[in-house]
């Protein structure tokens, strides 16, 4: 009796040894690099034309200024700094680093494959048609230009607005949006007010009517601001939500 009461305690003294199976978290999934593999002729074609539109005008454009500017007794840094006061060429410029680094499908080097990035993709085509409809809507009256200078500013604020949209819409693939890639996105129309109205305040000099400080005043040019912000966060929504109702 004493021995089986002896074994019996050993027994349940035993350790108990659990072996629990180990999940191995499931992978993030990456983005897709543009251009995909399927559409990729067409893609790529888009892309190529994009680019080529928006390095020629700002070629052009980039012309016209500094001719402007050495008229004027300045020099070609002058022209290049008033041309870096526009939020239009500063976008362009953008559009045609990003449809550049598209369109070269071959190479991987980490700056063309950040480029390639649906959420840069997609900011970089938000930006490119606020320029669009801000200036459709808020500029187009305030002066008539010469026929060769209209077929630079149509295919600034007109053609490249639409064919970059056109191409979000056809290529760009669902990606899943976070409050980081939102905030990121605010970031250069925020930057550029900012350094907009500090360089103005320098030099007296302010690339657009409805943020001149010396002929509307600061309060005007704030609510002015503000207005155009939350314009731009309209837009923003409008493309965030056209991706989330898109079929994954």
């Amino acid at each position: 009796m004493a021995g089986a009461f002896l074994t019996h305690t050993l027994q349940s003294a035993r350790p108990v040894v659990r072996i629990v199976r180990m999940h191995p978290n499931p992978p993030q999934q990456r983005e897709p690099e543009l251009p995909l593999h399927t559409p990729s002729v067409s893609s790529v074609t888009l892309a190529s034309v994009i680019a080529v539109i928006a390095w020629v005008a700002l070629i052009a454009q980039a012309n016209v200024t500094i001719d402007r500017t050495l008229a004027r007794g300045l020099t070609v840094f002058d022209g290049l700094a008033r041309m870096s006061s526009y939020l239009t060429n500063l976008t362009v410029l953008a559009c045609a680093v990003c449809f550049t680094c598209v369109a070269l499908r071959t190479h991987r080097s980490a700056g063309v494959r950040f480029f390639r990035q649906p959420t840069v993709v997609s900011a970089v085509v938000v930006y490119m048609v606020f320029v669009g409809v801000a200036y459709n809507l808020l500029l187009r009256g305030y002066w008539s230009p010469a026929p060769l200078r209209r077929i630079l500013t149509e295919s600034l604020h007109s053609v490249l607005p639409m064919l970059t949209a056109l191409y979000w819409v056809l290529f760009v693939p669902r990606f899943h949006v976070r409050w980081r890639h939102c905030l990121l996105w605010l970031v250069y129309p925020v930057a550029y007010l900012v350094v907009t109205l500090w360089r103005g305040s320098l030099s007296d000099f302010y690339p657009y009517p409805f943020i001149n400080v010396d002929t509307l005043g600061v309060e005007h040019v704030m609510i002015n601001s503000a207005l155009l912000f939350g314009g731009f966060l309209m837009l923003m929504a409008v493309f965030i939500g056209i991706n989330f109702r898109r079929r994954r």
